[in-house]
């Protein structure tokens, strides 16, 4: 069963998550994983007055997904930054170019998860997922999210992320809060979630 990661992370918090979510997915006897990342679509230039270059040369090493791939896998999660609400429009691109495997029903019957970040508790976490949630269904894919089972979001204690839609990780609005263990502890618990109902329909 191939299972698929393919995320956008501008600052590396998205990134933490998607490594999280696969470690999961990997405590799936039958999962292959693999971790993508969408292309840059902003100049260089643009990325140095956002303070990203560093972070984006951290990333350099992870393939580029392509096309091909997203409709060879069984189950994709997608990791996507929030922006006003939405996903990035780097996400956004990638996913529009995937017309072909709409045509051919490619992804329909296969698992589509969503995971993401947002500078505050409020900044758009559930909305960003959920408007996500639109273009997966029409590709045809079962949606998967995160489960109450995973009880770590029952925590009032403490500045979390993560609902029922998904994981998620609240960065601070500087950028400077990484996620926290529960926060990665959510994405590992999707990623295992995911790779156990993926399995059971790819048999």
């Amino acid at each position: 069963m191939k299972l698929l990661i393919v995320y956008y992370s501008m600052y590396g918090h998205v990134l933490k998550l998607a490594e999280a979510a696969a470690a999961g997915a990997r405590t799936v006897e039958e999962a292959d994983v693999s971790l993508r990342r969408v292309p840059e679509t902003l100049p260089e230039e643009t990325l140095a007055m956002m303070g990203a270059v560093e972070a984006q040369q951290q990333q350099i090493e992870v393939p580029v997904c392509t096309v091909e791939e997203l409709g060879e896998a069984d189950a994709v999660i997608f990791g996507t930054p929030t922006r006003f609400g939405n996903m990035c429009g780097q996400m956004r691109q990638f996913l529009d170019s995937t017309g072909q495997l709409w045509m051919k029903g490619a992804l329909v019957g296969k698992v589509g998860s969503v995971i993401t970040s947002a500078n505050s508790q409020h900044g758009g976490q559930e909305s960003t997922i959920l408007t996500f949630h639109i273009t997966l269904l029409h590709h045809g894919m079962v949606i998967v999210g995160l489960p109450y089972s995973f009880q770590g979001q029952m925590q009032t204690d403490q500045v979390n992320g993560g609902s029922p839609y998904g994981a998620s990780t609240v960065a601070g609005g500087d950028g400077s809060r990484l996620p926290s263990e529960n926060e990665l502890a959510g994405a590992h618990f999707q990623g295992e979630h995911v790779a156990r109902i993926a399995a059971r329909l790819s048999s």
